[in-house]
């Protein structure tokens, strides 16, 4: 775990050995956050196929981030996760709680860098549902308008 003044090992090694950074050229699904409070800024891509029992999974992630060593480890990890998963399975296992663990943890003041990278995958998500016309799950209405809310909070407080 993770203490308040320093990164776990894996922490480290992801933000060291980016394995999904990158764009997708014609991407399904984009999904942008950013905190203007931290500078961090998150950018998914997604490449969206059927499997052999016909259900959408993620057949391709990349990810563009820009900020700290939280914030591209916890991007990088999200991607690995989430890469090859089916979509039905990914909005019910995609949770801060979960890239948390799964980086080791991380110092108190870096947990936000968790949320960013689930709500851009969830934005990704989001995006790929409307694009291509199909019911956009209830989860990611929610989270959607959560993070646009989060988003105008900020701007309206400090810029």
């Amino acid at each position: 775990m993770a203490k308040d003044n320093f990164y776990s090992k894996k922490v480290l090694k992801l933000f060291k050995d980016q394995k999904h950074f990158g764009k997708i050229k014609n991407a399904q699904g984009i999904g942008k956050v950013g905190n203007p409070m931290c500078g961090d800024v998150m950018k998914i891509y997604l490449k969206i196929s059927k499997n052999k029992k016909g259900k959408e999974y993620i057949e391709k992630i990349r990810i563009e981030t820009f900020g700290c060593v939280a914030a591209i480890a916890t991007s990088e990890i999200t991607a690995k996760l989430f890469e090859k998963k089916e979509i039905n399975k990914v909005l019910k296992e995609l949770n801060y709680k979960k890239i948390l663990k799964e980086v080791g943890g991380l110092p108190p003041f870096k947990i936000h860098c968790s949320l960013l990278a689930v709500d851009a995958l969830s934005e990704a998500l989001y995006n790929y549902f409307k694009k291509s016309k199909k019911k956009i799950p209830k989860i990611l209405v929610k989270k959607h308008k959560r993070i646009i809310q989060i988003d105008k909070n900020i701007k309206e407080k400090f810029l």
